[in-house]
């Protein structure tokens, strides 16, 4: 760096340095979107382990029919929406902050996107075939 632009950056102010490097306000609803998600996650995992206990090494028909059980179904539903949004939003996290190429963090992110989308897709489906 040349002298000249040394003076330049020591001149600058905190605001002036931190500028086009983000907002301070974006990370806030990402935060809490994983808070909030982590909570959920809590009882519906709780719920789920026991559900799987006690069906353990029930027949299928008999699986089916629980989850067929619209409460059941519900909870299923929110536990995957819940998980898959909660991968999401982690998995951001780490791309952003161990990606450092612009451009193979913008592909990483994507990538990571549809491959969460397309699970989440597969396993709303299973549900709702089971379901219904």
């Amino acid at each position: 760096m040349s002298a000249n632009k040394m003076e330049v950056a020591a001149m600058r102010s905190a605001l002036g340095r931190a500028r086009g490097l983000g907002s301070a306000k974006t990370g806030t609803a990402h935060w809490w979107a994983q808070r909030l998600t982590a909570i959920a996650l809590v009882p519906l995992a709780i719920w789920f382990v026991l559900a799987v206990l006690a069906h353990l090494g029930a027949p299928h028909a008999e699986v089916a029919h629980w989850i067929g059980r619209p409460v059941n179904a519900v909870l299923l539903l929110a536990l995957i929406v819940a998980l898959f949004h909660h991968l999401q939003l982690g998995s951001q996290v780490v791309i952003e902050d161990y990606i450092h190429g612009e451009a193979l963090r913008l592909a990483a992110l994507l990538l990571m996107r549809a491959v969460v989308a397309l699970l989440f897709l597969a396993a709303f489906i299973a549900i709702l075939r089971m379901a219904l």
